[in-house]
């Protein structure tokens, strides 16, 4: 087993906190109201949120994947940490992947915004590459989803205080 790890930076105008219990803690209900195209919805299948949840995550319409099941790794209110894993699903069975894990930290930047930095960690089975393009995708989609967010919290200034 071999692992090929990344990182991505993406900032922000939203301070950390509001961005974290958005983008983070309400993130299930949040992106497919915001971005029902990309997820459709999410349902718990085991826990209560917190570290060991299972969820399972439905893509949108138009997503070339169905679904995925996501396990909280970490969770960390306060320093705007959160870890978790997509364990199962057609992601991985499209490639020969084991699993992907992420740790996502939304930090202080000068301006008073938010520095969303986000380590990912492709886990394969066997010495296998992952391609340029395939980053980029999923560079792109976080990008797009952390922007919707952000994007939600500017036209609704009092949500998430």
């Amino acid at each position: 087993m071999g692992v090929i790890t990344y990182d991505h930076e993406i900032t922000s105008s939203i301070p950390p906190t509001k961005m974290f219990k958005a983008f983070i803690l309400d993130s299930d209900n949040l992106i497919p109201k915001v971005l029902p195209q990309a997820i459709k919805n999410v349902e718990i299948l085991e826990g209560d949120g917190g570290v060991g949840t299972i969820k399972l995550i439905t893509f949108g319409e138009g997503s070339q994947y169905k679904s995925v099941k996501h396990r909280v790794d970490g969770i960390d209110e306060a320093n705007c940490t959160y870890s978790y894993s997509i364990i199962e699903g057609d992601v991985l069975e499209a490639g020969d992947l084991e699993k992907i894990s992420y740790d996502v930290k939304i930090e202080h930047a000068a301006d008073g915004g938010s520095i969303c930095k986000t380590k990912s960690m492709y886990h394969t089975k066997g010495i296998k590459e992952i391609t340029e393009e395939k980053i980029k995708e999923g560079k792109e989609k976080a990008r797009a989803m952390f922007k919707a967010i952000e994007a939600y919290l500017h036209a609704n200034p009092h949500a998430y205080n």
